[in-house]
């Protein structure tokens, strides 16, 4: 079992370490994402700089190495007992440390919302979903997606917790939501500070 998680996390780490916004972006409209706009690699970014459809694609592309790793852990080697359940928390943390710490940008990355995402939703449909209730009512409500970002994450535990997720899988869901906001932080002291960008302010 052990040997089975550890290549199981290592591939969900590096699947989640490709910068699939970085690459769209290049491939693209050949310009380095990391240099324009708020220079994070996410959805967000691609679709302020190079247009709606770039960014849904990045954000699908970011979901689904979240989303995948997972699942295929849980569909070949989930068996429900408690190691299996703290291999599942382990495994579910590896690919958003990829898209956060990506060996293939020096250990830097984005902010891993999306990959989030994915993770939840092999998780736990049910508790991904309210996540993203909470999200669209915080963006329908003040239109910044980062606050809707780091609400949405810190609700996510609560909501595991609810629906009777294991131990081991709300602590990874917990950490998960730690990082999220130490990624976030540079938006913390904008939305302080007044200077965060809403999502429907045009682009000076």
């Amino acid at each position: 079992m052990l040997s089975q998680t550890l290549y199981f996390a290592l591939g969900g780490y590096l699947l989640g370490a490709v910068p699939f916004g970085k690459i769209i972006a290049q491939m693209a409209a050949k310009i380095d994402i990391t240099q324009r706009g708020s220079k994070n690699i996410g959805a967000t970014n691609v679709a302020r700089e190079l247009g709606l459809k770039w960014g849904l694609l990045t954000l699908a592309l970011d979901v689904l190495k979240g989303l995948v790793p997972v699942l295929v852990f849980m569909v070949f080697s989930f068996r429900g007992d408690i190691s299996s359940q703290m291999a599942l928390a382990v495994v579910a943390l590896c690919p958003l440390l990829g898209h956060q710490f990506s060996i293939f940008m020096g250990f830097r990355g984005g902010k891993g919302v999306a990959t989030a995402l994915g993770i939840y939703l092999a998780l736990s449909p049910i508790a991904c979903a309210l996540g993203l209730l909470v999200f669209l009512m915080v963006m329908l409500k003040w239109d910044f997606v980062s606050l809707g970002s780091m609400i949405s994450a810190g609700s996510i535990p609560i909501f595991l917790t609810l629906f009777h997720q294991p131990k081991a899988v709300v602590l990874a869901s917990v950490i998960m939501a730690a990082l999220i906001y130490f990624r976030h932080r540079e938006n913390v002291l904008r939305l302080v500070r007044g200077e965060e960008r809403k999502w429907k302010q045009r682009k000076r």
